[in-house]
This record gives C-alpha cells, structure tokens and sequence, in this order.
C-alpha cells in the first residue's frame, strides 16, 4: 500500500526568515519505506524519459538524484556552489527567494545529445533549476525533465521552467 508522502513533510514557520513557510523532506529521508517510494516514483518517471544521466543541484538535489541514478545504473553530476569544483567549470548565476548565487558544473560531466534528468527536493521559485538548466545546456545535453519531491505551487517556479516537463510527487 503506498504511502501518503504529505505525511512526512515538516512545515517549519518564519524559517529562514520571518514569513517563510518552510517545507522540510527531512522526515522522508529518515523514513526507509517513504523514501525508497518517493525515489521509486522517480525512477520510474526517469525510465519513461529514457535519461542517460542525472544532474542535481548541491544539496539536496544530490539527496534525490543519486539514488535515482543508483537505481538506474546511470551517472549522477552535481551542480556545485563557488569553490567546490577543481579543474575547468561552467558557470550560470541565478536569484534566490533570499539573495544571489551561482551553480557549477565540470565542464566535461555532461556530454552533448546526453538525455538528462534534473532533481531536487524543491520547486519554489525555479532560479536554482532553469541555472541548472542553463549549464547543462550550455554542455550540449538535453533537458528531457526535472523531478521534485515538493513544489510550492505559490511561488510559481513552473512558470520559470515552463519549457521543461516537470514531475512534482507532492504541492503546495
């Protein structure tokens, strides 16, 4: 019987900053049989869109994506912050709900026609995804999709990302 994974959502008041509803996948990490169904749910989203490669971004884009990739037998790339990456990197910048940062990739990890999956453990306000987007594209790779365990429908981050297929197991 499956899960309702609304269950093991943490809601977190004025974090991390007042007015801020924070919706927290922490107890889902912590809970085997919840988080071997989210990862399941998509894996199999993953095989409808053929990936060849999973790409999240740091930190919990890499909790979602590497056991999809695991599961998959496929590779995982990691989307970095400044000064994480040895050698030659790509850069994009992006806008946060709090500030301004900017994502990382090896400038070798994606191939070009490589058929990529990106994840995470949140849609909100979609800059952090459409960078991640950016610098696979900037590789040559194909955006085939991106999967979320929560989007925050509120803060319209589909509309950002609107060009890709997005796949949202729970909203808000």
């Amino acid at each position: 019987m499956a899960l309702d994974l609304h269950d093991y959502v943490a809601s977190y008041e004025n974090f991390p900053e007042p007015g801020v509803l924070f919706r927290d996948i922490s107890p889902l990490m912590e809970d085997g049989k919840a988080y071997h169904q989210a990862t399941d749910e998509i894996v199999k989203y993953a095989k409808e869109k053929k990936v060849d490669l999973i790409v999240g971004p740091e930190a919990r884009g890499f909790i979602v994506g590497c056991p999809v990739a695991y599961d998959l037998g496929i590779g995982f790339v990691p989307a970095r912050k400044k000064g994480k990456l040895p050698g030659e990197t790509v850069e994009a910048s992006y806008g946060l709900e709090y500030g301004k940062s900017s994502l990382y990739l090896h400038a070798d990890a994606v191939k070009p026609g490589q058929r990529v999956l990106i994840t995470d453990d949140l849609l909100a306000t979609g800059g952090t995804i459409e960078a991640t987007i950016k610098l696979v594209e900037q590789l040559g790779g194909i955006v085939v999709g991106t999967a979320f365990i929560i989007e925050i429908e509120a803060l319209k981050g589909r509309e950002k990302i609107k060009d890709y297929d997005i796949l949202s197991l729970l909203k808000y």
